[in-house]
């Protein structure tokens, strides 16, 4: 009998791929919110993260006495992993693939509405004003796409689709990289952004890249640099960030990540003509919520038939190497 458990978040709705994996035999199937989850620990295999973020594992993790894999149903692990957990034999997996797509377009989406002065544009038409103006080329344009797992090489390779000129930064520093070709030590950002238009923070949240875009950072971008942060909010030093804006260090910003979510209604971001802010949903496109419950169905698969999975977090690091 393999026991799985499903963590659902309040008011969510649990696909029938998922469900329907409890009516096979063998399998025993365990769907409860966070205040039940230490009940349902003991004797649980497989632990399914279906509240994506949920950090209720870590007070009722010794109550896990069989647990041998977690699945969580997102991209970043940061608010899983802990120290218990990452000294256990228990395999961590992640959706690796299924948001790299979908958030590489919501970057250009940003890039794009910038570029072309989008929002300009609109306030035009609301006033009835016909305005026309030159707007920026993206061809021949430099970006820096801070993280360099799958999300950032989609959106590499999307941008370089639009000959726009590509380089990496990551936990080390290396050349011949095939979809960034030079990939710099991400703690080296500051000294390497002299002459780029777009900066990109897609990095997972890990003791090396929390608060990394920092005053320092800004100051080194140019004046007509455009910021945009789809990886962790806690990446970024916001009150760094708001006053980067605010003194024309940099041109503006698209932003779907925040270190506090909501954002809150009086935050300053809010009211600034330059920013875009979206709520955490740039990998959210139709259907994304059985996408992600195919990916588990399939890794679930190879897990009773004792195969090997494509991919694993390594658990020091904080992500798939």
């Amino acid at each position: 009998m393999t026991v799985l458990t499903i963590l659902n978040a309040p008011g969510t709705e649990i696909p029938d791929q998922l469900t329907d994996l409890g009516r096979r035999e063998g399998i025993e199937l365990r769907i409860v919110e966070a205040q039940d989850l230490g009940s349902s620990l003991p004797g649980t295999d497989v632990l399914l993260l279906w509240d994506f973020f949920s950090k209720a594992l870590r007070s009722e993790f010794a109550r896990a006495d069989n647990l041998k894999w977690i699945h969580a149903a997102a991209a970043g692990v940061d608010s899983l992993l802990f120290d218990e957990l990452s000294a256990s034999d228990v395999v961590v997996t992640n959706a690796r693939g299924i948001f790299d797509r979908p958030i590489a377009e919501f970057v250009l989406n940003y890039i794009l509405i910038h570029a072309k002065n989008s929002l300009g544009s609109l306030a035009d038409q609301r006033e009835s004003v016909w305005n026309r103006r030159s707007t920026k080329n993206l061809a021949g344009s430099q970006a820096m796409i801070v993280g360099t797992g799958s999300i950032g090489r989609e959106i590499a390779r999307v941008l370089r689709a639009l000959d726009v000129n590509v380089t990496g930064a990551g936990s080390h520093a290396r050349s011949g990289d095939a979809d960034f070709g030079t990939v710099i030590d991400s703690a080296q950002l500051s000294s390497h952004l002299s002459g780029v238009d777009w900066v990109i923070n897609i990095a997972p949240l890990t003791d090396k890249t929390k608060n990394l875009i920092d005053a320092k950072v800004f100051a080194a971008m140019d004046p007509n640099a455009y910021f945009v942060n789809v990886g962790r909010g806690e990446g970024v030093v916001t009150s760094d960030l708001v006053n980067a804006l605010e003194t024309g260090e940099i041109s503006g910003a698209g932003l779907d990540v925040f270190d506090e979510e909501p954002l809150p209604a009086e935050h300053p971001l809010w009211q600034m003509d330059n920013v875009i802010v979206t709520p955490h949903m740039s990998g959210d496109t139709d259907g994304w919520r059985m996408r992600l419950a195919k990916q588990f169905v399939d890794l679930f698969e190879k897990y009773t038939a004792g195969e090997t999975f494509p991919h694993t977090v390594d658990k020091a690091a904080g992500y798939v190497r």
